[in-house]
């Protein structure tokens, strides 16, 4: 095999390495934003573009975020949707507790609220770069 070969084999690999350092930069960009400073429109931003990047815990955050009304209108069916997708893509003690964030969410939905956003999760794909 060539060195050309061998080096546009590795590219693959150095991408996907990079996209993963870029994400984890984004979303501890993002964190100390909401936590710390108060700044909505950074946390949003980061976690919103992370979570349709398919960033499970940018995903869980943006959930609670519309679940609570932090930085965007309260919107319970968005909630629902993005911490679903989050705990549907995770395993072990991380998905219990994203499920268990879930189904308090649910407790304040109509059943067609619930339905809208199951529908919605289901339909989701993340976006590519």
């Amino acid at each position: 095999m060539g060195v050309i070969k061998k080096k546009l084999l590795f590219l693959p690999l150095l991408l996907s390495l990079l996209l993963a350092a870029t994400s984890a930069a984004d979303y501890f960009a993002g964190m100390p934003a909401w936590h710390q400073f108060g700044d909505c429109k950074t946390s949003l931003k980061e976690f919103g573009k992370l979570a349709r990047h398919g960033h499970t815990e940018a995903q869980y955050n943006l959930g609670l975020m519309y679940e609570e009304g932090w930085c965007v209108p309260q919107d319970y069916v968005l909630a629902h949707m993005w911490i679903n997708i989050a705990a549907s893509r995770m395993a072990g003690e991380e998905q219990k507790a994203y499920s268990k964030a879930r189904d308090r969410v649910a407790k304040k939905m109509t059943p067609s609220q619930i339905a809208e956003a199951q529908k919605l999760a289901r339909e989701w794909k993340p976006k590519k770069e």
